[in-house]
């Protein structure tokens, strides 16, 4: 009988994880599958639980997990993985963007995408994105990684009280829209450069930020990568360069149906590896988790390591 590790994170859905998770359990029991499930405490606590866990999987007995949680728990256990051959991963979304199962067009009730996870069968080997500060600290991410405005947005979110009043109201997204009106007045547009694969250089006097997509969707909703193919080895680049603020403002809720580009100094790249300079530090986050301003930092992309058990 195959066992499948579950990590939760107690707090998603406004504090009714831990509840809303104990309602499914009772699927185990009715597909025949043992599981052991690790309640969430911390970041640095899933890391502790990752590493216990890896250490009798392989490729030919490999872990088998299941995530209940938003991006930000997702984010924790992918950047704590050590070998990707050798973990089997389903999906359950319980947060507040949701931009990975947004991206994936995962449907159905939890209990739905529990009995398809159950299935134990791999449906998509997808991207991996690494992300390398300068003192060679690695970060890994499944969604999107970003430096200026969208990370500053994040950083401040996480610290946002507001969002944990909203959350309670099922308006979490709204916290990410707030943040960003202010981020926008306030945000310093600094010189940058983008060296895309080692080879071509883009220099731009001003901007605002430059997310590197594998999937569509960022912030709880933009959909700053229309085209990101999550299997196909490049990140999507969304630059937002020499555009002035008040075209941006107006630009901004264009990006929820992918319509972005259409304005002067929002630019799209694609590579399947990027180095980013800019003249002061910045904010930089993977999947909405900040923890660094920096002034370099590189980004690039593994080709379909993660073996994912949903369609």
């Amino acid at each position: 009988m195959q066992l499948y590790h579950v990590i939760v994170n107690p707090a998603s859905k406004s504090g009714r994880g831990k509840e809303i998770w104990k309602g499914l359990e009772h699927v185990f029991e009715e597909e025949h599958t043992d599981f052991q499930v690790h309640f969430s405490e911390s970041t640095n606590h899933i890391h502790q639980v990752m590493k216990e866990l890896q250490k009798e999987a392989s490729t030919e007995a490999p872990l088998y997990l299941i995530v209940f949680g938003g991006d930000g728990t997702l984010n924790q256990v992918i950047d704590s993985i050590e070998d990707f051959d050798a973990v089997k991963l389903g999906y359950i979304p319980s947060g507040s963007g949701n931009d990975f199962a947004r991206s994936r067009n995962l449907k159905g009730t939890p209990e739905d995408m529990l009995r398809e996870i159950l299935k134990g069968e791999v449906h998509h080997k997808l991207d991996i994105g690494v992300l390398t500060y300068p003192s060679g600290k690695k970060h890994y991410f499944d969604v999107s990684a970003g430096i200026g405005f969208d990370a500053a947005v994040c950083a401040e979110a996480g610290e946002s009280r507001a969002k944990v009043v909203l959350n309670k109201l099922g308006l979490g997204k709204l916290t990410y829209v707030f943040i960003a009106l202010g981020q926008i007045i306030s945000h310093k547009r600094p010189a940058c450069s983008l060296v895309l694969d080692d080879e071509k250089e883009v220099k731009l006097p001003h901007f605002l930020f430059v997310a590197a997509m594998l999937h569509a969707y960022e912030g709880g909703g933009f959909k700053f990568g229309p085209e990101a193919d999550p299997e196909d080895g490049l990140l999507d680049l969304c630059v937002a360069g020499d555009v002035n603020k008040l075209l941006f403002l107006r630009a901004l809720p264009t990006a929820y149906e992918g319509k972005h580009y259409r304005f002067k100094g929002i630019d799209q790249y694609r590579a399947q590896k990027v180095v980013i300079k800019t003249a002061i530090p910045q904010w930089v986050h993977t999947d909405g988790e900040t923890e660094l301003c920096v002034e370099r930092v590189t980004i690039s992309c593994m080709k379909q390591r993660l073996q994912f058990l949903q369609k």
